[in-house]
C-alpha cells in the first residue's frame, strides 16, 4: 500500500515532465517553421497546394456549422430579448457574438479537426515510411520544407474561413430573426454599429490568424513523433485534434482578456 501511494506523485511528475517537454518541442518546431519564412521560394508552390486542399475541405463544413449556429442564437436570444421587449437587439447581439468569440474559435476547430487530421496523418506517413529521415540525409531539412508552407496555410485559410463564418452565422441569424419572428431588418443591423467596433474586427481576424498556426504546429508535431505503424498515425491524428483544442480555447482566453483591458466594451 506504501509502494503504491509513493508511486503516485513519481507516475504525475514523470507525466508532468513528458507534457513539459511536448511542449517545449512543440514551440522548437513552430519556431523553427517560422524561421525560414523568408526563403519564399522554396516553400511557395506547397503554400499554394495546402491553402487549396485547406480551403476545399473546410469552406462547406464551416458555412453548414456557422448558418444553424447563427439561427439558433438568433432563436434563444430573439425570444428572451422579446419577453424583455428589446426584440430589436438581437440583432446586435448575434452579430457581436459572432465575430467577437464564434467566428475565429470555429474556424479554427474546423482547420483543426478537418484540415489538422489530414496534415498529422500525411505527416505521420512519412514518418513511419523514413521519408523524413532521407529528407535529412539529402541534407533538407524536413521543418522548412514541409511544416513552414503548413503553418502559412493553416493560419490563412484560418483567417478566411473567420470571415466566411461571420457572414453564414449572420444570415442565418437574420433569417430566423427577420422572417421567422418579424424584426425589421433595419433593426436587426441597427444595434451591431453600437455595439461593435473597428478594433473587434481586428482582434477576431487575428485571433483566427493565431488559432491557425496553433493547429498546424501541433498537427505537424505529433506527425513527425508518432509512434511506427497505422495505430501510432492514428493515436497522432487524436492527440493533435484534442491539443488543440485546449490550446485554441486557452489562447482564446488570454487574447480576449488582453483586448478587454486595452479596449472596453461600448455599451
Amino acid at each position: 500500500m506504501a509502494l503504491s501511494l509513493t508511486a503516485v506523485p513519481d507516475l504525475a511528475r514523470r507525466r508532468a515532465a513528458r507534457a513539459l517537454d511536448e511542449t517545449g518541442l512543440m514551440c522548437v518546431t513552430f519556431l523553427e517553421g517560422i524561421r525560414r519564412t523568408w526563403d519564399v521560394r522554396q516553400w511557395w508552390g506547397e503554400f499554394i497546394e495546402q491553402c487549396w486542399f485547406l480551403a476545399r475541405v473546410t469552406s462547406v463544413p464551416v458555412m453548414l456549422i456557422a448558418i444553424p449556429l447563427g439561427a439558433t442564437i438568433s432563436l434563444q436570444v430573439g425570444d428572451i430579448a422579446r419577453q424583455l421587449g428589446a426584440a430589436s437587439a438581437t440583432g446586435a447581439l448575434l452579430i457581436a457574438a459572432m465575430v467577437q468569440q464564434v467566428a475565429p474559435l470555429a474556424a479554427a476547430l474546423l482547420v483543426s479537426g478537418v484540415g489538422g487530421s489530414a496534415i498529422t496523418s500525411d505527416m505521420g506517413a512519412r514518418n513511419i515510411r523514413d521519408e523524413l529521415a532521407a529528407m535529412e540525409v539529402m541534407g533538407i531539412n524536413p521543418i522548412h520544407r514541409l511544416v513552414t508552407p503548413r503553418l502559412w496555410a493553416a493560419s490563412t485559410v484560418s483567417l478566411l474561413l473567420a470571415s466566411v463564418v461571420i457572414l453564414a452565422g449572420t444570415l442565418g441569424g437574420y433569417y430566423f430573426n427577420v422572417i421567422q419572428q418579424g424584426v425589421s431588418p433595419g433593426a436587426f443591423f441597427d444595434g451591431a454599429t453600437t455595439l461593435l467596433q473597428f478594433p473587434d474586427l481586428m482582434i477576431t481576424l487575428f485571433k483566427a490568424w493565431v488559432f491557425g498556426f496553433i493547429a498546424a504546429a501541433v498537427a505537424c508535431y505529433m506527425g513527425m513523433n508518432c509512434d511506427y505503424g497505422p495505430v501510432g498515425v492514428g493515436r497522432a491524428v487524436n492527440r493533435a485534434v484534442v491539443v488543440t483544442s485546449i490550446v485554441v480555447f486557452a489562447s482564446n482566453y488570454v487574447l480576449t482578456t488582453i483586448y478587454q483591458v486595452l479596449f472596453p466594451p461600448r455599451f
